[in-house]
């Protein structure tokens, strides 16, 4: 994965009370367990991929471990620190540690984003979307070719999807074992929609080849 420095909202799902906001916001973090030879916590680079005012998930090189304190800094909302809830392949997800005002601050620059940055990137799909637990997944194209890629969200009928490269609309190709087709592009990513509907039991399964 490259880490380049646009800004922007792919998605939103939300309670009203505490966002949940689907993006792609590039950054740096450190995990207190990986240092240098003077003792200081490295930083990577890293990207935040979902974030509420509770917890943060990051995309990045950084192999984290399950307990570990940590920090990201994403320039929308300066330093977060807390520690690490969940490990996944490529990322983790960092369970924030804020006080009551900086929480406030959060859920307000998020609601901010809901509003007012989420018709961008509207989704035309009707049917419900869900966030993968662990989105990251591999398109492969007509030719062989393969792209590792993150699932931004997924429904039955497509998927929003963002990766190195963007195919051009109409593309022909497959999300880990599903068909589908190319038919949009916004400022992170592309969506696909399905040749077939997808059994929802089995949709994050095929999706993302596990």
């Amino acid at each position: 994965m490259t880490f380049d420095p646009d800004i922007a909202v792919v998605a939103v799902a939300a309670r009203s009370d505490d966002p949940l906001v689907i993006m792609s916001l590039d950054g740096t973090c450190s995990l207190a367990a990986l240092r240098d030879e003077a003792g200081r916590r490295r930083e990577h680079p890293c990207r935040a991929i979902t974030m509420s005012s509770r917890s943060l998930m990051l995309a990045t090189p950084a192999k984290a471990r399950l307990g570990d304190g940590a920090s990201a800094y994403i320039p929308s909302f300066g330093k977060l620190v807390g520690r690490v809830g969940r490990v996944m392949t490529g990322g983790f997800v960092l369970t924030l540690m804020l006080t009551p005002r900086q929480r406030e601050r959060i859920v307000a620059r998020l609601a901010w984003m809901q509003e007012h940055q989420a018709h961008d990137t509207r989704d035309l799909r009707q049917h419900q979307r869900i966030v993968p637990r662990e989105p990251f997944g591999q398109i492969t194209f007509a030719d062989g070719r393969c792209l590792s890629c993150l699932v931004l969200d997924m429904s039955v009928s497509g998927a929003a999807l963002s990766a190195d490269r963007v195919p051009p609309i109409g593309t022909l190709l497959t999300v880990g074992r599903v068909p589908a087709r190319v038919c949009r592009h916004f400022p992170e990513g592309f969506a696909v929609s399905f040749l077939a509907q997808q059994q929802p039991a089995d949709l994050e399964r095929l999706l993302l080849g596990r």
